[in-house]
């Protein structure tokens, strides 16, 4: 049987069978078959695999000639002058990805997700409000971390001018000084709106192209603040902690991966709200426990009686008495 030719970019994948020939990124052959598009499953919309990695195309590198060394053993092989990546490499990296950031979240730690260019603007925003984290989809103000203190004041005036308007507070002279507030509120939304609630510095950053954000990683980086991105095959992985390698010029390559640390902050907040309320409930099982035990010394106290009836120790009735009251 003859083997096809087309290019993995000429793979499509319908609702109708039909034989395609996929490239197996886990062993070093062609496997031709019969596939179909599975029907979304919202139960499984959490998973991820290789074919899913595969469909979204996070296995198409840059071209051979735009490469970074470092990424060498992320690579698996080259075609037609692109370089492929390993998409099992790929997505063992994103489940130790996943476990950092549910583990950093659970602790309390809040995640950072940057993405400025195009095609990660939508991702990044749509999945840190689901998520409810922090995000920067615009221009990456430098001293955003290394001088947070000037950033958190302008995002203090942004919140203020933002509850003034709300509230009808806002006292202006003329049209053009509301405009020119109006203006200031526009331009702050634009940059800082994705962080006017953060009051400390992330405990994590997700970003989407190191080497656009390179100013991010190294502000991270000096601060000791860890970094999960998706690394391409130009970038340089030693500059991260969690590196996620995979396509970061596709938008369903950015969407899918952007989802998946989305959902481990998801995770993340869960087991939190469960320590916390494991926490109460055992802080409130220690304090009825307490209560028993005191009441049981203050009882025992109690019918400590004199041969006439006389009670021993009228301070004993007289706390117990006291607790009655603080119980009602």
């Amino acid at each position: 049987m003859r083997r096809s030719r087309r290019s993995p970019q000429q793979i499509r994948i319908s609702e109708t069978p039909l034989n395609i020939d996929i490239y197996d990124v886990t062993r070093e052959t062609h496997l031709t078959t019969t596939a179909v598009a599975p029907a979304p499953n919202p139960e499984a919309q959490t998973a991820v695999d290789i074919r899913a990695l595969f469909t979204a195309g996070v296995h198409f590198g840059h071209p051979t000639k735009r490469w970074n060394p470092k990424m060498k053993k992320y690579i698996f092989t080259k075609r037609r002058g692109a370089h492929i990546i390993d998409l099992a490499k790929t997505l063992t990296a994103l489940e130790d990805a996943k476990n950092f950031i549910g583990k950093t979240v659970s602790s309390g730690g809040q995640v950072l997700m940057v993405g400025t260019k195009k095609q990660a603007q939508s991702a990044i925003e749509q999945e840190a409000r689901r998520c409810g984290s922090y995000y920067i989809t615009q221009r990456w103000l430098g001293g955003l971390l290394t001088n947070f203190q000037t950033i958190e004041a302008r995002t203090r005036r942004l919140i203020l001018l933002e509850d003034q308007m709300a509230k009808g507070e806002l006292q202006v002279q003329t049209k053009r000084e509301a405009q020119r507030v109006q203006t200031e509120v526009n331009r702050l939304n634009k940059f800082l709106g994705g962080i006017k609630e953060m009051t400390r510095l992330p405990a994590a950053l997700f970003i989407v192209d190191i080497g656009k954000e390179d100013i991010a990683v190294r502000e991270a980086n000096r601060l000791g603040i860890p970094v999960v991105a998706i690394l391409d095959t130009n970038c340089n992985p030693d500059m991260v902690q969690y590196p996620v390698p995979g396509n970061d010029d596709s938008v369903r390559s950015i969407q899918l991966i952007t989802s998946q640390i989305a959902e481990a902050v998801l995770e993340g907040k869960g087991l939190a709200v469960k320590a916390r309320e494991d926490k109460m409930a055992a802080d409130m099982q220690l304090e009825a426990m307490e209560a028993a035990a005191r009441a049981e010394a203050q009882a025992a106290a109690a019918a400590r009686l004199d041969p006439a009836g006389v009670v021993v120790s009228k301070l004993a009735l007289q706390l117990v008495e006291e607790e009655e009251e603080e119980a009602g």
